[in-house]
């Protein structure tokens, strides 16, 4: 076996365990970690062998034309999942930002034309070529944060054309980028006005159009289940005829108030339940039993000043936690899964090994991609991060700054700090 890679004296190597599902309960802190380090990398871009230096060089044979990165005074992670995103918009949403700091709630802006709307309008005038621009600088940012795979919400379009024109966006950006890309349909992400008398009517338009024609450009179908957007009926109705047609189902779920999403998230069997501010304990043990991992947005809580999701109590009951930027215009315009972590061990309770798994190998399960990526593990994707610093602990005890040295992505370099 032809070895293309070999990342060497890796001061720290650390990843989650991989038993081939997503880490629950006492077993989402299990990470290895591995001293004087290094990974091999095949030429399909694979991992071949890692562990102990020594162990490694002595297992395998190292030709002259192997490429070779030093690790010295690096910590190797996996590369960050980000499950929960909606990248392909435009516009600004910064004058909220005040409202929202004078006391006005989510909802009021949304009554009065801000929030998710306000976007609606200006991403629907936008071409698809000016989507897919700013959609591709932004994923540049996440990269440089660490950010190697990406889920990416449709959501700001509500029209069989204009959704339509965002997930083909989301598709084109699959073939461009170096980061893995899952897509999701939120065409049920707000009532658009032309439906505000006959929201009935756009959940049928729903139903009966967009689910079956989107069918080959979205993996997932997701429904924003609110006060304000849509109820729980509608909900179930839209995503059990998405199972029907063979979706994956996501669901937003108890964000602003109790609305039951995480019972009906476990109900219909929904790969994840995002958000959960809100969400009972008799609603969480359900997501546990039905194996519904619970993803967290620790920024959005963080930027509409929200009390944070309970991760302790999730991760007590046994539910599989991850986190995601939730990155949007309107209530987290965030990019870093670093600090991110940050956010979830300091305010909501997790510890740093528990984040850790949080942003990379529940959140890979999170979007189906667990089996290919978020560990360090023989015959997975070699998606790997080199931080500055000799321990990860360093991306809480240094909150906010930019750790990331090299992001490795299938192998190849991909991204490298100047």
């Amino acid at each position: 076996m032809e070895i293309k890679l070999l990342i060497d004296e890796i001061d720290e190597l650390v990843t989650p365990v991989d038993r081939g599902t997503p880490l629950s309960g006492k077993e989402q802190k299990d990470l290895e970690i591995i001293h004087s380090a290094a990974i091999l990398v095949d030429k399909s871009g694979k991992i071949v062998d890692y562990g102990k230096r020594e162990d490694v060089l002595k297992r395998n044979t190292i030709s002259p034309s192997t490429y070779v990165i030093s690790g010295k005074g690096k910590t190797a992670i996996p590369g960050f999942v980000d499950p929960h995103t909606h990248l392909v918009y435009k516009g600004c949403r910064h004058w909220e930002l005040e409202r929202r700091l004078s006391g006005e709630s989510y909802i009021e802006i949304l009554k009065k034309g801000g929030g998710i709307l306000s976007t609606v309008k200006e991403t629907r005038k936008a071409t698809e070529e000016e989507l897919y621009t700013l959609a591709l600088k932004r994923l540049s940012i996440m990269l440089s944060y660490g950010t190697t795979s990406v889920e990416i919400k449709s959501g700001y379009g509500l029209t069989v054309e204009d959704e339509k024109k965002i997930l083909e966006v989301i598709n084109r950006l699959k073939g461009s980028v170096k980061q893995k890309i899952v897509s999701t349909f939120l065409g049920a992400h707000a009532i658009p006005p032309e439906y505000y008398e006959n929201p009935e009517g756009y959940v049928k338009l729903i139903i009966k159009e967009m689910l079956p024609s989107f069918r080959e450009l979205a993996k997932y179908v997701d429904v924003f289940l609110e006060e304000g957007a849509f109820n729980y009926d509608q909900t179930k109705k839209i995503l059990e005829s998405a199972r029907k047609l063979g979706y994956k189902i996501k669901l937003h779920a108890d964000e602003i108030t109790d609305s039951k999403g995480a019972c009906l998230a476990a109900l219909l069997g929904a790969v994840s339940a995002d958000h959960l501010l809100y969400a009972s304990e008799e609603c969480l043990f359900e997501m546990k039993k039905a194996g519904t991992i619970a993803v967290l947005l620790p920024s959005t809580a963080y930027f509409l000043k929200k009390p944070f999701a309970d991760a302790r109590k999730m991760i007590d009951i046994g539910l599989a936690v991850a986190i995601a930027t939730d990155h949007n215009p309107g209530t987290s315009p965030l990019y870093s899964q670093m600090l991110n972590m940050s956010f979830a061990v300091f305010f909501m309770g997790m510890m740093p090994s528990e984040a850790l798994v949080a942003a990379t190998l529940n959140a890979a399960h999170a979007v189906g991609l667990g089996k290919e990526t978020g560990s360090i593990a023989r015959g997975k994707r070699a998606d790997i991060i080199l931080l500055d610093a000799h321990s990860y602990i360093h991306i809480f005890y240094e909150t906010g700054h930019n750790l990331v040295d090299t992001v490795i992505l299938a192998g190849e370099v991909v991204y490298k700090r100047k």
